[in-house]
């Protein structure tokens, strides 16, 4: 075979990841993108992605990662072996779980190439599985997935026929949990628990969405009690106010703390609005006010930010 001259970028990305020369040779030379190796290619002939292939391959989605125009968020080997002791599964059984490694893999697949400079950081991604996860950027790249578990993007824009790679240190998870089941795991949001199976809400908390919950605290609910000169059995026996109450905290659509529409008018599904200042200090339509404490957690059917005070309508 003639040789062909390689582009010193294409060396330095395939010397990056551990890429032989002549396999790159055998990909032919040049800067166009038909002249790199695909997605499957590139991470067999990455050792440290060998987990990654095999798994790619035992879930039947080699040809996808091969021929449609993806980005791929890689995990590494060391990914791999942390994710199997977290789950308390071997490597045989994970790749023999065809239903659960599809699930997985097509949780890290983009439907189209996303630069590292064109994510839309602090947003809701939305990969080919089911779920969505957000990226973050301090001094590095973040992950945020589905069940509020960070990885690290260690190494970008790594160029494919037909997409882009992206190294991250853990496998990522699509969500587990709705929305009433994340606040069922938190014992500070446990009256807020009592109060939407009181007013009969649980159904709706629980249906596909997508949805956002303003979720008060248990102080928070103590502090309104007072407030409103009610004893937690009182309220929770007035299905009315507590339903307009409840509804008042939730929007009809996923927004995360990036997509908060400051100073504007927010409609809940209770039918009154409420404002988000930049300092994340919500106005009730009382006047009162609210800081979320928490923001972006998230859950099968939406995402749940965390409030100091219960918001009330007029």
């Amino acid at each position: 075979m003639p040789s062909i001259a390689i582009p010193r970028r294409t060396v330095l990305l395939g010397a990056a990841l551990g890429l032989s020369v002549p396999l790159l040779q055998a990909c032919g030379g040049g800067d166009d993108a038909a002249e790199l190796p695909n997605v499957v290619q590139l991470a067999q002939a990455t050792p440290d992605l060998s987990i990654l292939v095999e798994a790619v391959v035992a879930a039947g989605l080699t040809d996808t990662l091969s021929t449609s125009t993806v980005t791929v968020f890689a995990p590494t080997n060391a990914a791999f072996a942390a994710l199997l002791t977290e789950l308390g599964i071997s490597k045989q059984a994970l790749l023999a779980d065809k239903a659960l490694l599809t699930q997985v893999l097509t949780f890290h697949v983009l439907g189209s190439r996303v630069l590292r400079n064109e994510v839309p950081l602090g947003k809701a991604i939305e990969p080919l599985g089911d779920g969505f996860f957000k990226v973050e950027s301090d001094t590095a790249l973040r992950i945020t997935d589905g069940r509020n578990r960070v990885a690290q993007i260690t190494t970008t824009d790594i160029l494919a026929r037909n997409g882009v790679v992206h190294l991250v240190d853990r496998v990522l998870l699509p969500a587990s949990q709705d929305i009433v089941q994340l606040a069922q795991a938190r014992p500070e949001l446990s009256l807020l628990v009592e109060a939407v199976i009181a007013a009969g809400l649980d159904p709706a908390l629980q249906a596909p969405g997508p949805l956002t919950v303003f979720a008060p605290t248990n102080a928070a609910f103590a502090t309104a009690l007072a407030e409103l000169g009610l004893t937690k059995e009182a309220l929770f026996a007035n299905k009315p106010l507590l339903t307009q109450v409840l509804t008042y905290h939730v929007l009809g659509a996923r927004v995360l703390k990036a997509e908060v529409p400051v100073g504007t008018a927010i409609a809940t599904l209770q039918g009154q609005t409420f404002t988000v200042g930049a300092d994340l200090r919500i106005t009730d339509r009382r006047g009162r006010t609210s800081q979320i404490i928490g923001t972006d957690v998230f859950a099968t059917n939406g995402v749940v930010h965390v409030i100091d005070r219960v918001i009330l309508p007029a």
